[in-house]
């Protein structure tokens, strides 16, 4: 599917995407020697997709969510099965476009949303009844990319 500010990707769950585990991390501080630090693999799918059927990745593209820790070029991965609560990081689709945001439902006024940024260069979005509008899924994990 492809949207003029968001390109997103289906899950392909049906093969195994094992990697090399470093079991016992990957110190920040001081090098220490490496041995047998690898001991196993990891199969990425088991532990980033819970919903294979409804589980889609896309490309961040602008800078609304960046004191979120999500900046552009980082991977998303969607979970369409996961309900949206308050406080969500969803993707939205509003009136034929895509956002990326946080769900904020206004206590004060019953059928009011808020799509709230991360970044107070942006203004949060009202969505009421009127809006064409719907949590298109949640975001269940941020994949940090940097790009060239």
């Amino acid at each position: 599917m492809k949207n003029s500010s968001l390109d997103i990707f289906s899950s392909i769950t049906n093969e195994q995407l094992e990697r090399v585990f470093i079991e016992s991390g990957v110190k920040a501080g001081f090098p220490i020697p490496s041995g047998d630090e690898i001991s196993q693999s990891l199969d990425l799918n088991k532990v980033l997709v819970s919903h294979p059927a409804a589980t889609f990745y896309a490309r961040v593209v602008g800078n609304s969510m960046i004191d979120a820790g999500v900046e552009e070029g980082d991977i998303l991965v969607i979970d369409r099965a996961l309900e949206p609560k308050n406080g969500s990081m969803a993707v939205c689709y509003i009136d034929g476009e895509f956002t990326l945001k946080f769900i904020n439902l206004d206590e004060k006024e019953k059928g009011v949303i808020w799509l709230c940024p991360a970044n107070e260069q942006f203004p949060p979005i009202r969505i009421t009844p009127d809006n064409d509008f719907t949590v298109w899924g949640i975001v269940s994990y941020t994949i940090k990319c940097r790009l060239k």
